[in-house]
């Protein structure tokens, strides 16, 4: 009669052990993750433009490894899309497009794992990077696609600093000038993340400064 109690024993004892290493691993990642966000925002915001593409370069890499060990959570490969997205920006020429085309399909890869694109955010990085990189032969830039990512980050956060601040950018390049001034205003008037303070206020000052400027 022992031997069904000890069966029980062993499996929920393995069970145990199971959960905690997944607790254990989660953990991890997201120290991590936390870390490398805050690295982040104080790049983008507060370090010089001569400092930023180095800085950059080595975040990129940061997160590439933490990628390929947690590649099924949505947020790590969202953030890898948004660094890689950033570095290709500062570094800036045809060198960029290899590190361009990784982050759109590294965030393409999150969407399908989380449809909301970590609130948003693979969205809005993916329509700034269909507006920005060149089109036709060269890369994969599209002005429609740029939209249809922007207006599908616009339905899951309407008030994003963020997404208001690109979709107005990107409707500004379009000579669509009445809807940049909307959209700037709402960039504005919008609510900063709690995660991305520093980086959504700066986002509010270009904001304003767009606006002062239509």
């Amino acid at each position: 009669m022992a031997q069904p109690n000890l069966m029980r024993y062993l499996a929920l004892s393995a069970l145990s052990t199971t959960l905690a290493f997944v607790s254990f691993n989660v953990l991890a990642y997201e120290s991590e993750l936390s870390s490398l966000k805050n690295r982040w925002e104080h790049t983008v915001t507060e370090m010089p433009k001569s400092q930023r593409e180095a800085a950059l370069s080595g975040l990129a890499e940061e997160i590439s490894q933490l990628a390929e060990q947690h590649g099924d959570q949505a947020e790590v490969l969202v953030w890898k899309g948004v660094v890689l997205a950033a570095y290709a920006r500062e570094r800036g020429g045809l060198g960029a497009l290899g590190d361009a085309k990784e982050a759109r399909n590294t965030l393409e890869r999150a969407i399908e794992i989380d449809q909301d694109g970590n609130n948003g955010s693979a969205y809005v990085t993916l329509g700034a990077l269909y507006d920005r990189v060149p089109g036709g032969l060269i890369s994969f830039g599209d002005s429609d696609t740029a939209e249809e990512m922007f207006q599908r980050a616009l339905e899951i956060r309407p008030d994003g600093i963020d997404v208001n601040y690109y979709y107005a950018a990107f409707l500004q390049e379009e000579g669509n000038t009445q809807a940049a001034r909307e959209h700037a205003e709402r960039a504005v008037n919008g609510t900063a993340r709690e995660s991305r303070q520093a980086s959504d206020e700066a986002l509010r000052r270009d904001a304003q400064a767009m606006l002062d400027a239509l």
